[in-house]
């Protein structure tokens, strides 16, 4: 891509004064600003070439190679223009300042420097009836929130950040050796691009400080271990009046010593006598709400299950609640008495004679 004439781009005759170099800038600048241009991409060329060419030509070095060797000549200095619009603010933050305010931090250059604070994670142990039915809780927890005294800018109440002199705003500084330019992070402000001669003596010149939050959370019906709730803008403060993060509440349902889940569905375990199996009855189990009667059906084999409609938890997205699965462990009896035992052996020999009668049955009807 072929450069434009400097003295061109800015209007100005050759022999211009740093006065008149700046001046026609200054025209420039204002009217082809991205602020007051937004989304048009012409105006943001016509910006970016006034600024590189004033970038030039207000440096008697630079504007004297480039008289005697042009845009080529540049390149041994390790100038190659601006990467973007913070590049710009922060070198001509003087400019700027006169019709943006402070150190010429405008909207643009204040969204580029924003910096988001951290989501934070809070892990919540609950029980499973309160898994199931919901509830609202208060959490303790510690985070970084915006410095009160100095309102976040890390400043001594009366003064303010100042822009670094080494990096000139930047944010990074860059060394040429013969042809070959190498950028690093500013060392003095560390890549901020101000510094803060007198910090905030309570938060010593971060802006943040550490301090202590309540809150209450509503837990709501169906909430399962590994669920994650979202509390939007309850993290920790931004930077340089970047948005708050968020705080994530990670779920974590104790186990229950009678209750097992499943999905919606809730499992327990009922042991039943030999005859009550055999006869069938009726009992009262626990439940999630509360006890509830249950017929066992007569002549239910270990380990078969039934269901009570609608008496697990509810689904979270509201799809109805889940049952209850009861399974039953029918007991062997032990310790019995003579009568019981003798009892027992009548209704051995019963059910042995059944299944001698039943084999007879199969024998004749094989003969046959």
């Amino acid at each position: 891509m072929i450069k434009k004439d400097y003295y061109e781009v800015l209007g100005v005759p050759r022999n211009a004064s740093g006065e008149e170099i700046k001046k026609s800038y200054r025209k420039m600048a204002l009217k082809y600003h991205p602020d007051r241009n937004p989304g048009d991409k012409n105006s943001e060329e016509k910006f970016k070439e006034a600024s590189e060419a004033y970038e030039v030509l207000r440096d008697s070095e630079k504007r004297t190679i480039y008289d005697r060797y042009g845009h080529e000549g540049l390149r041994g200095t390790g100038f190659t223009g601006f990467k973007g619009f913070e590049d710009i603010f922060s070198s001509f933050s003087d400019i700027f300042e006169d019709f943006f305010g402070f150190g010429g931090f405008t909207e643009t250059r204040r969204r580029s420097a924003e910096q988001r604070g951290a989501d934070l994670r809070y892990d919540l142990n609950i029980s499973l009836e309160e898994a199931a039915f919901g509830k609202e809780t208060e959490i303790a927890f510690e985070k970084y929130d915006e410095c009160k005294t100095c309102n976040g800018s890390g400043a001594k109440k009366g003064t303010s950040p100042k822009r670094c002199p080494t990096c000139g705003g930047r944010g990074h500084v860059t060394t040429s050796q013969g042809f070959f330019s190498i950028s690093r992070t500013c060392p003095h402000c560390r890549g901020e691009g101000t510094t803060i001669p007198n910090p905030c003596t309570q938060c010593k010149g971060r802006g943040l400080v550490k301090v202590k939050k309540n809150l209450t959370v509503k837990i709501p019906a169906g909430v399962d271990t590994g669920a994650r709730l979202r509390l939007e803008g309850e993290g920790e403060a931004g930077l340089k009046g970047g948005p708050r993060g968020d705080l994530y509440i990670r779920i974590n349902v104790e186990p229950h010593e009678f209750f097992h889940r499943e999905g919606d569905d809730i499992l327990c375990q009922v042991t039943i006598s030999f005859p009550q199996a055999t006869l069938g009855d009726e009992i009262e189990v626990p439940t999630l709400n509360g006890p509830k009667k249950a017929k066992i059906p007569k002549g239910i084999q270990h380990g078969e299950t039934i269901r009570l409609k609608r008496e697990g938890i509810q689904n979270l997205k509201g799809f109805g609640k889940g049952d209850q699965i009861i399974q039953f462990l029918i007991k062997t009896p032990t310790n019995l008495s003579k009568k019981e035992e003798d009892l027992l052996r009548e209704f051995d020999g019963l059910e042995r004679n059944k299944k001698t009668e039943e084999k007879g049955f199969f024998s004749r009807f094989k003969n046959n």
